[in-house]
């Protein structure tokens, strides 16, 4: 019932924006504070026990220093601190099934509404003193902190605190210290039943400014250059109040004899060139929001004089994208490893005489998320360690790849490059917003 009065309540809020601004699911600070609050409180109370005890920790410590935070710290503190304060220090401990977890900050002041404050200065002058009482009450039998040597997401405790905390915890409990690393990737990649139904507004808001910027409004052929429609996109996200976690990318592939560097849009930036009649456009852009990253690839045509539809050879490259895709994601399976479902797929495509290149990541707090890795763009043979990392349901993807085709009226290779939010869980993997199955028309 918790759950469900969560969800009604975040859906009012987010319909009574919308009736508010023509664009569309925009809260205002003080109603997106609120918001991140109410997903913090549900996934701490209701789903972080779950993964504590599927990796076996029973304490976990997340400490940070005010500017030097720990990645995961980011997602624990209330929306209205934007960093923790002097040492933070920030304690779970489970005291076993059937029982609430003990939230707890080693600080002079309560954490938000999640984190009670454990610590009186005045009776204790040190903290890590105070810490360590903590762990002498509660007699942990594992005490998890944020040590990973392949998930940097999961790395975020510095030498200093570590070697504090292990002084701290004196040497009945040093060996009891182990990497949470699993349990930090568990609390980054999971996403909550109410981050599912707000999920779809983020994807759907970015999706419509890619489609505005793929539009006249935006883009006069023979004048508007591709740096032109990225500041454009930089433009629009702070006019909506709204930010990006990184710069955007707009390229093109065309008739003429340049063989197209996919490569680049990695590697280095595409030069900055006019649009013109003809031009097949690739956007490459993300926004944050409520916590919530996007990070989606799309494709527009600008008609030449006399056309009213896309050529339909790049149709036929679009299709198959769009059938990539679906085999890509027909593959996902809990328990299987990302570099399992790239060898699958990868094997599967080329039987159908699709050339796949496959570099799929988690998405969620983080555009590049914590999560199994499914592919990069230089490691099409699979990914070390990261690659090894099993899927778990109730995660989220950003599925990126791109299948080339051969244009014969080009008389060459076109890549389609796509990349749409999706969420895997016991039914498949579904797209959050949709995805582009046609490509967007410039007049």
């Amino acid at each position: 019932m918790k759950r469900l009065s969560l969800l009604i309540t975040l859906l009012l809020a987010l319909n009574v924006a919308f009736a508010q601004n023509e664009y569309g699911q925009i809260l205002s600070m003080k109603e997106r504070a609120a918001t991140i609050n109410r997903l913090l409180e549900d996934k701490v109370k209701n789903y972080l026990p779950e993964i504590m005890r599927r990796e076996g920790i029973d304490m976990w410590v997340v400490v940070s220093r005010e500017y030097n935070e720990d990645p995961v710290i980011e997602t624990l503190l209330p929306a209205e601190w934007l960093a923790a304060r002097r040492r933070t220090i920030l304690v779970f401990f489970d005291p076993g099934e059937g029982k609430d977890l003990e939230t707890l900050a080693v600080a002079r002041y309560d954490v938000g509404s999640v984190f009670k404050s454990a610590w009186n200065k005045e009776l204790q002058p040190d903290q890590w003193e105070g810490f360590a009482e903590i762990v002498k009450e509660r007699k942990p039998k594992k005490i998890g902190v944020n040590k990973s040597e392949y998930f940097g997401l999961a790395d975020g405790i510095v030498a200093t605190d570590y070697e504090e905390l292990i002084k701290a915890v004196g040497k009945d409990y040093e060996k009891r210290v182990v990497s949470a690393e699993k349990v930090a990737i568990g609390w980054l990649e999971t996403r909550t039943e109410a981050e599912m139904a707000i999920y779809p507004h983020i994807v759907n808001l970015s999706h419509e400014i890619i489609k505005e910027a793929f539009s006249s409004k935006v883009i006069t052929p023979g004048v508007t250059t591709t740096e032109d429609v990225v500041w454009w996109l930089r433009d629009k996200v702070r006019e909506l109040k709204l930010t990006t976690w990184f710069h955007p990318t707009i390229d093109i592939q065309r008739a003429d004899p340049e063989r197209f560097d996919h490569l680049r849009t990695f590697s280095k930036r595409p030069e900055p060139g006019v649009i013109m009649p003809g031009d097949l456009l690739h956007c490459d852009f993300g926004i944050t929001y409520l916590r919530l990253n996007t990070d989606q690839q799309q494709h527009a045509y600008v008609l030449r004089p006399g056309e009213t539809d896309v050529p339909e050879f790049l149709k036929r490259a679009f299709r198959n994208g769009n059938r990539l895709q679906d085999i890509f994601t027909g593959n996902f399976k809990e328990g299987r490893t990302g570099n399992e479902v790239l060898k699958m797929s990868r094997e599967q495509s080329i039987a159908e005489g699709i050339t796949p290149s496959i570099y799929t990541h988690p998405i969620g707090y983080h555009g590049h998320a914590a999560g199994t890795t499914l592919g990069m763009w230089d490691s099409q043979g699979g990914v070390p360690v990261t690659g090894d990392y099993p899927l778990h349901l109730n995660t989220a993807y950003s599925i990126e790849l791109n299948a080339a085709t051969f244009i014969e009226e080009w008389g060459k290779e076109v890549r389609i490059m796509l990349e749409e939010e999706a969420f895997f869980n016991k039914d498949g993997v579904r797209y959050i917003g949709g995805r582009q199955e046609q490509i967007f028309i410039v007049n």
